[in-house]
């Protein structure tokens, strides 16, 4: 299959990298949405910007995407100037939003040949592609039924889809399983890391934190609109700490013992909740540090109801880089704003 005309050749200026933003700022008159964010995605990678609600990756992605523009710093996408060469930049990107932005009264081939026609696709070229989207994300059988007739899985597949017609070299990817069921939001992770496999650059938004330890390789923690931290999910992980040895003891008396046998395979001191009987030590070495424990444990006579090694989470990171949960709500930006009416009420600006 021939690739579509508006995808074109990379523009020369920052071609290094498909994404590269450079002191990104966004106000809305008092809120500083955005307020001075650095962000680099080499291609055919998959990057996640984490964050809460409210924390600027929704307005990041959308100055990214050429439907804001930024007060303030420099912007390349594909290369191209997101406020000098806008179209240059439309024509080499996809985009899917935090709500499927499909046409509920046509049928899904419907929905797809209409982006097409948008783009100036050839019809034989939309054809084709379509019927490959349709099969690709398990919508053949539904191809030919209106779109309100879908659940809300297969809404979001159809939406993706319509961002992949015109086979973009760089996908921005929006919150893409908000509102979705565990099962469907696997199914979409599958499509994600499919795309990457043949070539795709994501960038991906998410304030779910498993979706970013499964889908990023490296991640982009911001909060406040501002870069608060970066790296793998393990270089992350590994920032806030090493693994941690907790243990349940089957008596609160045996606490303090608890506590002088487990000191002597800890790397400090281990913190105690009477309440749950409990004992967390931060420790190295792996599993073998398990068999040290429970040796030094049996030794003092004490008697464990539950015994684990545990990483640091992605929770971990955001909670000792923020403050605050992931999925938090932000605080509303001004007192006694009332929520925007008509579609799209309801919505999150994030």
């Amino acid at each position: 299959m021939t690739p579509p005309p508006p995808t074109g050749p990379v523009g020369s200026a920052s071609a290094d990298a498909a994404i590269r933003a450079e002191g990104l700022v966004k106000h809305f008159g008092e809120v500083k949405a955005v307020d001075g964010l650095d962000l680099t995605v080499p291609y055919g990678t998959v990057v996640g910007l984490l964050g809460p609600n409210g924390a600027g990756k929704t307005t990041t992605v959308r100055i990214l995407a050429t439907l804001l523009r930024a007060t303030a710093g420099h912007a390349t996408v594909a290369g191209f100037d997101v406020a000098k060469d806008p179209d240059a930049v439309r024509r080499s990107i996809g985009l899917t939003g935090q709500y499927a932005a499909v046409d509920e009264y046509l049928t899904g081939r419907e929905n797809l040949d209409m982006v097409g026609r948008l783009y100036h696709l050839p019809k034989g070229y939309v054809k084709q592609r379509a019927d490959e989207l349709l099969e690709r994300f398990s919508l053949t059988d539904a191809a030919d039924r209106p779109v309100k007739t879908y659940s809300g899985g297969m809404r979001r597949r159809l939406d993706l889809s319509a961002s992949l017609v015109a086979t973009p070299r760089i996908l921005f990817l929006d919150e893409p399983t908000t509102g979705l069921d565990p099962r469907s939001r696997l199914q979409m992770w599958e499509v994600i890391s499919d795309l990457v496999a043949d070539g795709t650059t994501v960038l991906l938004t998410t304030q779910y934190l498993e979706e970013a330890d499964q889908l990023a390789e490296e991640i982009v923690v911001i909060d406040k609109g501002l870069v608060i931290a970066k790296g793998t999910s393990d270089e992350l992980k590994t920032a806030v700490g090493g693994d941690r040895l907790e243990i349940v003891v089957h008596a609160g008396s045996s606490l303090d013992d608890a506590a002088s046998a487990l000191r002597s395979v800890s790397d400090g001191e281990p913190a105690i909740d009477a309440d749950t009987r409990t004992l967390r030590a931060p420790v190295s070495g792996g599993s073998t540090v398990l068999v040290d424990a429970v040796r030094a444990l049996d030794a003092k006579d004490v008697r464990v109801d539950d015994l684990a090694l545990r990483r640091p989470t992605l929770d971990d990171v955001f909670l000792t880089l923020t403050g605050h949960a992931a999925e938090e709500e932000a605080a509303p930006a001004t007192a006694g704003a009332k929520p925007r009416r008509g579609r799209g009420r309801g919505r999150k600006e994030s």
